[in-house]
């Protein structure tokens, strides 16, 4: 397999498109926004100069891989795709029509692989003809730095798919980890809970953000607090996934804290847009 498509050229798509091309393998882009191409390939180029700056590539190697990343207008150009990364907002009937969309456009033999931080593939691979080539492929942010790919089975995903996904994830430079499929994973059902805790101590008046962050990177060796780490996952997004798990797993313990809802509601999403639990000064 040597050409992918990668569906939806937001942050999470356009960090697995470059991983992918710095792998060596063509990379065909889409998203549905003709705008979400320059963005996507300025912020692809940002971090290739980086690690140029770095030292992690030489001279000449920035432009040869964005030149492995090509700008398909429609989803009937991503045809030539042995796989394909779904990457769309977390949103159920979003991935599953898109999934239906590229189970009549790609191959038969093609594999279908959602970047999904918590809906089910099992579901998503019934939208199709293909369950049994159809997998999640969970790239952490930022896809460049983190080394981890949850790989997901789905109930009918097959073993020649889970291993051909566990050797592209390799081939990319990460460490593929291999979960079942139940509503957050691994990753997102021990994480969220915790950021939605976090946020109900700011909520509760036990703490401010700054102080309930301190506590988690000082005393528990956290990298950064859990709820910087909101702002930067993006707030809509995390309470997208705890929905998810409160829907899927039915215990209070998910439910969303209103705080958060609130926050969403108001447009304040973190880094995205500038003002989250943080402020985030704007690059003109």
């Amino acid at each position: 397999m040597e050409t992918i498509a990668v569906v939806g050229a937001g942050t999470m798509g356009a960090g697995i498109a470059q991983v992918a091309a710095q792998a060596g393998l063509e990379v065909l882009l889409h998203d549905s926004l003709p705008e979400a191409w320059p963005r996507a390939r300025a912020a692809i180029l940002r971090g290739l100069e980086r690690d140029l700056a770095q030292g992690r590539l030489t001279p000449g190697q920035p432009e040869a891989i964005l030149a492995r990343i090509h700008p398909a207008a429609r989803l009937e150009d991503l045809a030539t795709a042995g796989l394909a990364i779904e990457a769309a907002p977390e949103k159920r009937e979003l991935k599953r029509e898109l999934f239906r969309q590229l189970d009549r456009m790609l191959a038969p033999d093609a594999i279908l692989a959602s970047n999904t931080s918590s809906i089910s593939i099992t579901e998503l691979g019934a939208a199709t003809g293909r369950p049994q080539q159809c997998i999640g492929m969970h790239f952490m942010n930022p896809v460049p730095v983190m080394a981890l790919v949850e790989v997901i089975r789905g109930l009918a995903t097959s073993d020649a798919t889970t291993e051909t996904v566990r050797e592209l994830a390799r081939r990319m430079g990460k460490t593929p980890v291999e979960v079942r499929d139940f509503p957050g994973f691994v990753s997102n059902r021990v994480l969220m809970p915790l950021i939605n805790e976090a946020i109900f101590c700011v909520y509760e008046g036990v703490a401010t953000p700054e102080a309930v962050d301190e506590v988690m990177r000082l005393g528990m060796n956290h990298p950064m607090g859990p709820l910087r780490l909101a702002d930067l996952i993006g707030l809509d997004v995390c309470l997208d996934i705890i929905e998810v798990l409160h829907q899927g797993l039915g215990e209070d313990k998910y439910r969303p804290c209103p705080l958060l809802r609130q926050m969403v509601a108001a447009g304040r999403l973190g880094r995205k847009t500038g003002q989250g639990f943080y402020s985030y000064e704007r690059k003109k």
